[in-house]
């Protein structure tokens, strides 16, 4: 099987196993995105997601994952759902959370795809990931084409916005890259202008510690007073600056069963603020809202109230 081959092999799986989008690029330093990971760093942009600061070096270099690294594989899987529950009751969730885990989704579709992969090629050296390493996984996928890097600071796909999970293999394989996408954002500051936090200080740049997502889910200790009054009934991550972009009137309902909502849909108001947490581990036992806890959502949740 020569190179070319073996690329459109990686691509025909992926598009069996439902990603929607697949792209290739050579598995070499980042070397445009470390001064800016320093600078974004250095600025406390990150506020106490201290975890940030670990592993730089594996952060922009692959090989240091995968030793002998040749390519790697981006992939975007569609979560959009056919349902905005935002307007359902007076609490809101991230859309991305509406259903199980995509860590534990992803990563069952990932290990597949590379058993898959040396089952056809042979004996392959590689890892997935799947949001939990330090990959930068958004400078890979506007290197292999998947889309571009918006105002936001999230990926932009053309044909289907931006309500996408990334992942990647990284793979000792080689394969055939392929190339950058050109900035579609244009003059458009919808996402800047809609944040109610300002945590798009300016263009291409989130101010991670000012995000509704962080104070909701990253920030352990008390939120600070002066948001209070800004969240617009977030309490586990926010949606806001995808929800605006323009390009997201071409997302499409997702086509996987477990990022279906389960009892979150019919949860009124009351439901949320009289939430035990037994209750909780039952609704959201396999849900991201985990990351945030029973505790943290209660807090979120009188935040808002």
């Amino acid at each position: 099987m020569n190179t070319q081959e073996t690329t459109d092999l990686v691509k025909s799986i992926a598009s069996e196993l439902g990603f929607s989008f697949c792209g290739v690029s050579k598995a070499a330093f980042l070397d445009e995105e470390a001064p800016r990971l320093e600078a974004w760093l250095r600025q406390g942009r990150a506020g106490t997601m201290h975890y940030l600061e670990n592993h730089f070096d594996k952060r922009l270099d692959p090989t240091l994952l995968v030793p002998g690294a040749r390519s790697v594989v981006s992939l975007m899987y569609n979560y959009a759902p056919a349902k905005d529950l935002t307007a359902e009751n007076g609490f809101k969730v991230a859309k991305y959370a509406y259903g199980e885990d995509y860590h534990t989704v992803l990563k069952e579709l990932l290990f597949n795809f590379l058993d898959r992969i040396r089952a056809s090629v042979g004996d392959v050296n590689g890892r997935v990931f799947v949001d939990s390493a330090p990959v930068m996984e958004r400078a890979w996928a506007a290197r292999a084409g998947l889309g571009w890097i918006g105002k936001n600071s999230l990926l932009l796909n053309r044909q289907q916005g931006s309500f996408f999970f990334l992942a990647e293999l990284i793979l000792d394989l080689e394969l055939i890259p392929d190339g950058p996408l050109k900035d579609y954002c244009g003059t458009c500051t919808a996402c800047m202008d809609a944040c109610p936090t300002d945590a798009i200080p300016e263009p291409y740049v989130v101010d991670g510690s000012r995000c509704i997502s962080y104070f909701t889910i990253e920030l352990k200790e008390e939120i600070p007073a002066d948001v209070k009054g800004k969240f617009e009934n977030w309490v586990f991550g926010c949606d806001i600056c995808q929800d605006v972009c323009p390009w997201n009137r071409f997302a499409k309902p997702h086509a996987q069963p477990r990022f279906d909502p389960s009892e979150i849909e019919g949860m009124t108001r009351q439901d949320w603020i009289e939430m035990t947490n037994e209750t909780f581990g039952r609704v959201f036992g396999k849900s991201p809202l985990q990351r945030a806890g029973y505790a943290g959502l209660k807090r979120n949740i009188d935040f808002v109230s």
